[in-house]
């Protein structure tokens, strides 16, 4: 009978322990990011793959915690959503260098720019998991902060588009145009993943309170 008490007691913590596990590897995947932006590296872009397999790593358990269990402290939909958000950010790091070095594409100051607000917003996410459990209030402020820094990255991704379509004199700056746009658009997508996940974190904070 203990084994079928078990099986209907929520875990408390698991869930909570391994999203903030996944948004550490975030954190380190965005700052290898930010690295990189500095200036091309091999070791950045070393340490941003391993950040994106460690995390994928957590995922896969938390996935696997999820199936086994049949009371979740949190609605399993909130945390199946909530960690494949977080996952999709640094997913989109990672594949952001990876076209980056497939297209030859140098950083400049739009993309130094981006990725040090995405850096920011992940570690407003990371502090909002972290506060969850004992403070969700506080995890709901950093999450709404999460989501201010969505905003101002969307704001430089499109000065950087309209920059980009002024650019334009002949085929070689047309090809530059389109390849720029392109990991742009990564980091956009990354920011927009981030902003659902602060959403995620408000909701399961108004569910628990």
């Amino acid at each position: 009978m203990n084994w079928i008490k078990g099986f209907f007691k929520p875990k408390q913590n698991v869930f909570v322990e391994l999203l903030i596990q996944q948004a550490e590897w975030t954190v380190e995947g965005i700052d290898a990011l930010e690295g990189y932006m500095k200036k091309r590296s091999q070791k950045q872009a070393e340490r941003l793959n391993t950040a994106e397999k460690e995390a994928d790593e957590v995922r896969r358990i938390l996935i696997d915690e999820l199936n086994r269990t049949f009371v979740t402290p949190i609605d399993r939909e909130d945390i199946h959503s909530l960690s494949r958000l977080i996952d999709d950010v640094v997913d989109y790091a990672y594949t952001t260098i990876d076209e980056m070095e497939i297209l030859e594409v140098e950083p400049n100051d739009y993309l130094r720019r981006i990725t040090s607000l995405l850096g920011e917003a992940a570690r407003e996410l990371l502090l909002a998991m972290q506060r969850l459990n004992e403070h969700p209030s506080v995890a709901n402020d950093h999450a709404v902060r999460a989501k201010a820094l969505e905003n101002r990255v969307e704001q430089v991704y499109r000065e950087a588009v309209a920059d980009l379509f002024n650019q334009p004199q002949d085929i070689e700056h047309v090809v530059e145009m389109l390849k720029l746009r392109e990991i742009y658009r990564h980091l956009s997508n990354a920011a927009d993943r981030g902003d659902a996940a602060a959403n995620t974190i408000s909701d399961i904070v108004v569910k628990m309170t």
